[in-house]
């Protein structure tokens, strides 16, 4: 499940208006279809051609996408206020979002624009002691949205998802707001906010994943992915929340101890603790506003025995972390620590988040996603977390889900450690599943019940 996560540069600024030539010219281009027919448009990325056959405008997708993240993903209530953090290049969304805000009755939305190049200068030239800090005035504006019952909502697609991989990999890893993150993940833990992701197609992320700026093509393959194709997206968003659910039933049915994954380069058993409880899609505010945070979401996931993780897994996508791709990425486990660590790149990246504290080195998640996932049947890398988590089954190393722990609210910190909770300041998802990658589940004898197989869930759904 993919973390909130908040600005993370040294300098934040709200950018102007682009030149009235170029919005002209934008928006000509948006009202521009496709062109393509129904059969295309089910055929492309769609194996079966069950996705919705509703073609789209790119200012279509974008508005309606805005109203998604409104209205499913942080849920906002009249009177709530609404903070969203992003990239300069997700203006156009983030004043769609603002607007469809407005729209439900927000008090407030509140936007702030941090810039990955001013970070990356920072971490080129600034002072070492630096790299770590976080300005008092996030950590204020953060708790004052928790204070009001607030939502955030973040933006994310890296125009260069390789913007730091030149520079030193000790700095890079380094340089992460570290008290601002224990803050989100602490707020987030107890329900004291409503939050969600969301992806904000560009034309540097088009480029990274296509070859080619062509948004138009990325804002369809990301409407796809949220069901935006569906006649009414809302009602599709429905049933599929209650499929996943009906999925996180039959695993709570089913009592398994353990989780384990068997596949090329990878032969990894997951122990579960007594109290893990397997949840999807959506969840709940500590005053009881649901709300969904990942927006596309596919996974069905619960908290690991930070002890008992034993074995060795290979990544089966990349991941992007903190501007830099980690390619073909290899772990071994030893009773639930990482002893090893192995990638063709941003190697040295892994290396330092794992060594970022106590808990860091060992499991807070594990996810279940099959091959109807319909990130997964674009059949796209879309070098980001949010979209590539929700194509396979994946696993993070760091914060435990503490919304995956039974009976965690009346839980003290202690209590959650001893019961096999796993505590960081960081949480690392990335992507162990696919086709040729099987998943059972464990009974506390060790017999097996097929989850996964061929990329196809199995395990009777009730």
């Amino acid at each position: 499940m993919g973390r909130l996560v908040g600005p993370d540069g040294r300098a934040e600024r709200l950018l102007p208006l682009s030149a009235d030539t170029e919005v002209a010219d934008r928006d000509q281009a948006r009202r521009r279809r496709r062109g393509r027919d129904d059969e295309q448009c089910n055929s492309d990325g769609e194996p079966d051609g069950d996705y919705g056959s509703r073609i789209m405008t790119t200012d279509e997708l974008l508005k309606g996408y805005a109203r998604l993240a409104v209205e499913i993903g942080v849920n906002l209530q009249p009177g709530q206020d609404l903070h969203i953090n992003c990239y300069p290049e997700h203006l156009e969304l983030a004043r769609a979002v603002a607007d469809a805000a407005y729209r439900v009755g927000a008090r407030r939305v509140d936007l702030n624009v941090t810039d990955p190049h001013v970070r990356r200068s920072m971490i080129e030239h600034g002072p070492e002691d630096e790299l770590e800090s976080t300005p008092p005035w996030l950590l204020t504006r953060l708790d004052d949205v928790a204070e009001r019952q607030g939502a955030v909502l973040l933006l994310v697609g890296d125009a260069e998802p390789d913007l730091m991989s030149s520079l030193d990999q000790q700095r890079v890893a380094k340089a992460r707001m570290k008290d601002l993150r224990t803050r989100q993940l602490e707020l987030v833990a107890t329900g004291r906010l409503s939050w969600a992701i969301i992806g904000s197609p560009n034309a540097g992320w088009a480029e990274a994943v296509f070859g080619e700026p062509d948004v138009d093509k990325l804002w369809e393959a990301v409407g796809s992915t949220v069901r935006l194709d569906e006649a009414d997206p809302v009602a599709a968003w429905r049933t599929h929340i209650d499929t996943l659910k009906a999925r996180a039933a039959s695993l709570n049915g089913s009592n398994f101890d353990a989780v384990r994954f068997t596949g090329p380069a990878t032969d990894l058993t997951i122990g579960l603790t007594p109290r893990s409880r397997w949840i999807a899609a959506e969840t709940q505010t500590a005053w009881g506003q649901t709300h969904v945070p990942n927006l596309p979401t596919e996974e069905v996931f619960t908290t690991p025995d930070r002890r008992r993780t034993d074995g060795t897994v290979r990544s089966t996508m990349p991941l992007v972390l903190q501007g830099t791709v980690v390619r073909d990425l290899e772990l071994r486990f030893e009773k639930g620590e990482i002893v090893d660590v192995k990638a063709s790149s941003g190697e040295e990246v892994i290396r330092q988040q794992i060594e970022t504290d106590d808990g860091s080195r060992r499991l807070g998640e594990l996810a279940l996603v099959d091959g109807a996932s319909r990130v997964g049947r674009t059949g796209i890398t879309f070098l980001n977390t949010l979209f590539d988590e929700n194509a396979t089954s994946h696993i993070a190393f760091g914060q435990s889900l503490q919304e995956a722990v039974e009976g965690a609210d009346t839980m003290s910190a202690d209590e959650l450690s001893e019961l096999g909770a796993n505590d960081s300041s960081v949480h690392v998802d990335f992507m162990i599943g696919g086709p040729g990658v099987d998943v059972d589940g464990l009974d506390a004898d060790g017999n097996a019940t097929p989850i996964i197989r061929e990329n196809a869930w199995v395990l009777a759904v009730g």
